[in-house]
């Protein structure tokens, strides 16, 4: 039998009966539940709920979030309705640091990674090789102080164009303005290194060799316009030691950072991340 699959996140004040309406509001249109995950927070008291569910017949989104209206505005839930089906389309920007596009490109081409890449934009032009082996549009949009303002203009009209759901920051080394920022609210991933300590500016690995670091890792998050201090969704680490070359950290924390980024990646066209304040629920 075909079915049709979508999928329903919401966050509300938390109280009783939520789970118990949603489900009878499933129930009603012969909705069969595949998977559902919650989570409610004690301190923010809000409750947040992932539903994977199928329904015989297909059905428009618009008339699916319409008949969901009242039930949502009974609780004042933020209740979104998706297509599980459709994969994301994004636009990844970079700069010369290509692990992580290439990386993005390889999960996407082998099926490892349920999206299509509308895209690449550099301010440099050397991935254009690489974005035509995998038959990606490139486009090489350089930036100086002067027109930024126009680069960014034509990277929001490029989002638009290719209808992109995500744009995602693979190293792109360029700090995007407030304008910028509050026009991807929501849908702009960034990944940086995150040393204990930090180290910023130019060269961080090289600094963390150079001051004897025994853990190195990478932080995706939620571009805002305090810069890298968006809402945290995927972190991981990996530990060095003593007789590491800076040329071996280098390594390590580019496949760390690959490795975050498609996490993070993936649980946001799945879905999975519901924004709770400055903090995000991801759902696994």
């Amino acid at each position: 039998m075909t079915t049709h699959d979508y999928i329903l996140t919401l966050s509300c004040p938390d109280r009783v009966g939520i789970v118990h309406r949603v489900s009878g509001w499933l129930l009603e249109r012969e909705g069969n539940i595949i998977d559902a995950q919650q989570f409610g927070d004690t301190q923010t008291q809000r409750f947040f709920l992932r539903v994977h569910f199928s329904l015989p017949d297909a059905m428009d989104i618009a008339e699916l979030q319409r008949q969901f209206l009242p039930l949502a505005e009974d609780f004042d839930m933020d209740a979104r309705i998706l297509d599980a089906r459709r994969k994301a389309r994004l636009l990844i920007l970079v700069s010369r640091q290509g692990h992580c596009l290439n990386d993005l490109l390889f999960r996407t081409h082998s099926g490892q990674l349920p999206v299509e890449i509308a895209a690449i934009v550099s301010n440099h032009p050397d991935y254009a090789s690489l974005a035509g082996s995998y038959k990606v549009p490139f486009h090489h949009l350089p930036v100086t102080p002067e027109t930024r303002a126009a680069q960014e203009r034509q990277i929001l009209d490029l989002v638009e164009a290719e209808r992109v759901d995500l744009v995602v920051l693979a190293r792109y080394m360029q700090i995007l303005s407030q304008d910028m920022c509050r026009a991807l609210s929501g849908r702009a991933i960034n990944i940086h290194h995150s040393f204990l300590p930090s180290f910023k500016g130019a060269r961080p690995y090289h600094q963390a060799h150079a001051r004897g670091v025994k853990i190195i890792g990478a932080t995706a998050h939620y571009v805002t316009a305090d810069l890298d201090e968006g809402p945290i969704i995927e972190q991981d680490i990996e530990r060095v030691d003593h007789s590491m070359s800076a040329d071996e950290l280098v390594q390590v924390g580019s496949d760390v950072e690959s490795l975050v980024l498609a996490r993070a990646v993936r649980r946001h066209v799945e879905h999975r991340i519901l924004l709770n304040g400055q903090r995000t629920v991801v759902f696994k």
